[in-house]
C-alpha cells in the first residue's frame, strides 16, 4: 500500500485560500495517478481534481476556475491550490494515489491519506 500523508487544511474566510499538500511513498507504477477528494458531512466522497504522472488534469465543475493541482514527481508531492474559496467548499479533503485513472468517480481504487479538514466560514 501507497502512504499518504496531507497537509495545509485550517479555517479561512470566504475569498481566501489555501495550499493541501500530500506527500507519497510507493513504487512508481502505484502513484502513476494522484487525486484530491472531499467529502462533508452527509454527503458522498467526491472528486476536487486529479492528476497522472505525465501532467494530464481533470476538476470538478464546481472548482474548474478556482482550485489548480499540480505535482512534483522528484519530491513524490501533489499540491491543491485553493483561491476564493466558498461555503461549500468545506469538507475533509482526501489524497488518492492509483495506478490508473479508471473513472474519477470510484473511491474503491488505490491508497487514500487520512484526510485535512477545510473550513470555509465567516
Amino acid at each position: 500500500q501507497v502512504q499518504l500523508v496531507e497537509s495545509g487544511g485550517g479555517l479561512v474566510q470566504p475569498g481566501g485560500s489555501l495550499r493541501l499538500s500530500c506527500a507519497a511513498s510507493g513504487s512508481i507504477t502505484d502513484t502513476n495517478v494522484m487525486g484530491w477528494y472531499r467529502q462533508a458531512p452527509g454527503k458522498e466522497r467526491e472528486l476536487v481534481a486529479g492528476i497522472t504522472r505525465f501532467g494530464t488534469t481533470t476538476y470538478a465543475d464546481s472548482v474548474k476556475d478556482r482550485f489548480t493541482i499540480s505535482r512534483d514527481n522528484a519530491k513524490n508531492m501533489v499540491y491543491l491550490q485553493m483561491n476564493s474559496l466558498k461555503p461549500e467548499d468545506t469538507a475533509v479533503y482526501y489524497c488518492n494515489a492509483r495506478r490508473v485513472v479508471s473513472s474519477w468517480s470510484r473511491t474503491d481504487l488505490g491508497s487514500w491519506g487520512q484526510g485535512t479538514q477545510v473550513t470555509v466560514s465567516s
